[in-house]
């Protein structure tokens, strides 16, 4: 399959039922809204389409959508967001891996498991380790997360958001993919939450609606949309912006680098 430059989204859009659509990177760059997406997701739902925002947020729904409003998106848009925090939370309450935990990663994602917080304790005392990004204090040191898990690969990682950078803005940040990454390297197992796994799609797709993925990672929003079979448009002004995609022949080597493959191509979502 060779991927098609994309101009207007308003060209295709009637071939879907269902749009399944990145917020960061996306909609946003952790910064402010992008006016030309939220446009075209505006047309969308002008035209009855269904939309679900779904994002690698190692966070609970309520948690995102109170972000989303302070970048002062629309009530109407926020009916239909799913994260990998809210399916790894659906998991903790249920002990599927174990009843303590240690938290590696910032205080702000305490808010994944507020109604399990007295499991918290040690990574030496723990069942499991929960990794929803970086402690605020290490954001870069990539050497002390290797010194912190190496003794202790046997146990399971449990990782709520398989990307492993994003943009805030212009700057790059490592997200929790990147330690799961390392304990990977270590010889650990990791649970995944989030795209490309398949199960954090089975709660947004129905099987009888013809869906399109829309998302700028390819590691995570292209590759989980071929997973599921779906097909997708590549945001290249995302995650990917730095690789300057100008033309098909660009894209098209950027997504045979990473082994994926993509129907089309948008520098940002338009209508």
């Amino acid at each position: 399959m060779k991927i098609k430059k994309l101009d207007h989204l308003s060209k295709i859009y009637h071939r879907y039922d269902a749009f399944i659509i990145d917020l960061w990177g996306v909609m946003h760059n952790g910064i402010v809204l992008s006016p030309s997406a939220v446009e075209a997701v505006n047309k969308l739902q002008d035209n009855n389409k269904k939309i679900i925002f779904l994002t690698n947020a190692p966070r609970p729904v309520k948690k995102v959508t109170e972000f989303l409003r302070k970048l002062k998106m629309e009530e109407k848009l926020l009916k239909n967001v799913f994260s990998s925090g809210e399916a790894a939370m659906n998991s903790l309450k249920e002990n599927k891996f174990g009843k303590s935990f240690f938290h590696l990663g910032p205080q702000r994602d305490d808010s994944l498991f507020f109604n399990i917080r007295e499991n918290k304790t040690s990574i030496e005392e723990c069942d499991f380790i929960l990794c929803t990004g970086m402690f605020d204090e290490k954001e870069e040191d990539l050497i002390f997360y290797e010194k912190l898990l190496k003794n202790f690969t046997k146990k399971k990682l449990v990782c709520t958001n398989p990307d492993i950078t994003v943009h805030r803005g212009g700057e790059e940040e490592y997200c929790a993919g990147k330690i799961a990454e390392i304990f990977e390297k270590l010889g650990g197992d990791v649970i995944y939450f989030g795209k490309p796994h398949k199960e954090v799609y089975l709660s947004c797709i129905d099987k009888k609606k013809k869906t399109l993925v829309i998302g700028d990672n390819l590691k995570t929003d292209i590759k989980g949309a071929n997973n599921m079979k779906l097909d997708s448009i590549f945001i290249t002004n995302g995650i990917h912006k730095s690789k300057k995609i100008i033309n098909e022949k660009n894209a098209q080597e950027l997504i045979d680098e990473h082994k994926v493959y993509a129907n089309f191509f948008q520098n940002e979502l338009t209508w």
